[in-house]
């Protein structure tokens, strides 16, 4: 039997689907000029040293901002990480942070500089578009 190290990645197909949904559907608004943000998936925040990876970031490309970030749960997981994305937006400024979470397809959003949104938290108001319309 081969001794093969494991690699520490927990990344559900599940997980994995609504990161490639989310992507998708905003490539194709930004290649059509429909919103100003690229998105990315699973890149750094920061560039110039280990920084957090969110599971989708939008970045403007005219002022080198991160724009948004999205992070992708299962129920368990949901609660610390809005708790983590509460943190980054306010570390890096960042205007909006959602997570969702695929098991109870449920949204929480953050706003820098206001808060927890609970009205429509799936609707991103940087790109004037509701994410959740891009899960099937």
């Amino acid at each position: 039997m081969l001794d093969i190290p494991v690699m520490g990645v927990n990344a559900p197909k599940e997980h994995q689907r609504v990161i490639r949904q989310l992507t998708t559907g905003l490539a194709v608004l930004f290649t059509e000029g429909r919103i100003p943000y690229e998105p990315f998936p699973e890149v750094m925040v920061d560039e110039s040293q280990t920084s957090p990876t969110p599971d989708v970031l939008l970045f403007d490309n005219q002022s080198h901002q991160n724009v948004v970030i999205v992070e992708v749960s299962g129920k368990a997981a949901a609660k610390k990480d809005f708790s983590k994305v509460m943190e980054i937006c306010d570390q890096y400024e960042i205007a909006e942070g959602f997570v969702y979470d695929y098991i109870s397809k449920k949204w929480r959003k953050y706003k820098y500089g206001v808060g927890e949104i609970i009205n429509v938290p799936s609707f991103c108001e940087s790109i004037g578009y509701d994410l959740n319309t891009f899960l099937s």
